[in-house]
């Protein structure tokens, strides 16, 4: 196989968080390939000199949704785009955690909120429908476009003019949102993150709680982390396995799925990151080389046999 030209695609504003990045160029270079990390919003750049178009850190693309999901379709006619265009277009919106719990994942359970929605109204009949008269119920607030749990933030059904005024600020600036009961274990065992590249397990992690009582919803790309490995249980394995066996087609290339425990200590879904998730290579030892390999696999099957265009449609 000829040198693969990789592109690792990322924004001006994340090139600097991305910790990924460098290990990634690494492991690519040290298997063979030419890489290169650019801005997927740099009209400079000629798509069509590569190989394989990567989207790493694109995470400006929550306030600029349908400007980055047109240059997605433009730039996977013009190279490979992995995840494609499909996908992105899926996963971006968290309106697909309800097709997903349609479809029997055991998801957090929520409740979707649109624009042109009385704020108060749909927030009272949430609570009245998860915990009537408790006020202490505690629950969150984010949007449906977003990520790294920006504007999203923790209440309580005794401060509602709070959450009421948060919802509010979201559906005046046309943007659907989420309405999910804020599961408590999530402060004690924090959350599991699961990471597949090409269908495989490759590591876990746990994450600490990022939305803490009394907290305002950050405004930054993302909120701070607090990291570490975690081995995976069996039902949290199974529980993954289930939910990316819901795409269609054939695995993807990356792939991470996010759960946290409900209050008997199950998983629960609550993200499916298919578009720009954090790896975490620096907590699952060779995790890295064994991307850079699947990355490589990958291009050279997709060389062999162009594939039809597959993946969730909405």
């Amino acid at each position: 196989m000829s040198t693969a030209r990789i592109a690792l695609v990322t924004a001006r504003a994340a090139r600097d968080l991305d910790e990924d990045l460098p290990p990634l160029v690494q492991a690519l270079e040290r298997a063979g390939a030419a890489v290169a990390v650019v801005d997927w919003d740099d009209i400079q750049a000629d798509w069509s000199g590569y190989d394989l178009a990567l989207l790493r850190s694109t995470w400006d693309y929550t306030d600029r949704l349908a400007e980055f999901l047109a240059w997605a379709e433009r730039t996977a006619a013009r190279t490979l785009l992995l995840n494609p265009p499909a996908i992105l277009r899926w996963n971006t919106d968290k309106h697909y955690l309800g097709e997903l719990a349609a479809a029997g994942i055991a998801t957090v359970p929520g409740t979707f909120v649109e624009p042109g929605e009385d704020a108060s109204a749909a927030l009272q009949a949430f609570l009245q429908a998860a915990a009537p008269a408790d006020a202490a119920f505690e629950f969150v607030v984010k949007p449906c476009v977003g990520a790294g749990s920006r504007d999203a933030q923790r209440h309580v059904a005794a401060k509602a003019d709070a959450a009421i005024a948060h919802l509010s600020r979201l559906l005046a600036a046309g943007r659907s949102a989420l309405l999910q009961p804020y599961l408590a274990r999530v402060d004690e065992h924090g959350e599991t993150a699961l990471l597949w590249f090409n269908g495989e397990f490759s590591h876990a992690i746990r994450k600490g709680p990022l939305l803490r009582r009394g907290e305002d919803a950050t405004r930054a790309l993302f909120a701070p982390e607090h990291i570490t490995p975690r081995e995976p249980s069996a039902a949290e394995l199974a529980l993954a396995r289930a939910t990316l066996a819901q795409i269609p087609g054939q695995p993807l290339l990356y792939a991470r799925v996010d759960l946290i425990q409900d209050a008997d200590g199950n998983p629960r879904l609550l993200e499916l990151e298919l578009s720009e998730p954090s790896l975490f290579f620096a907590h699952g030892a060779g995790s890295a080389d064994r991307y850079a390999a699947a990355i490589l696999h990958r291009l050279q099957a997709v060389r062999t046999n162009p594939p039809a265009a597959t993946g969730p449609a909405r």
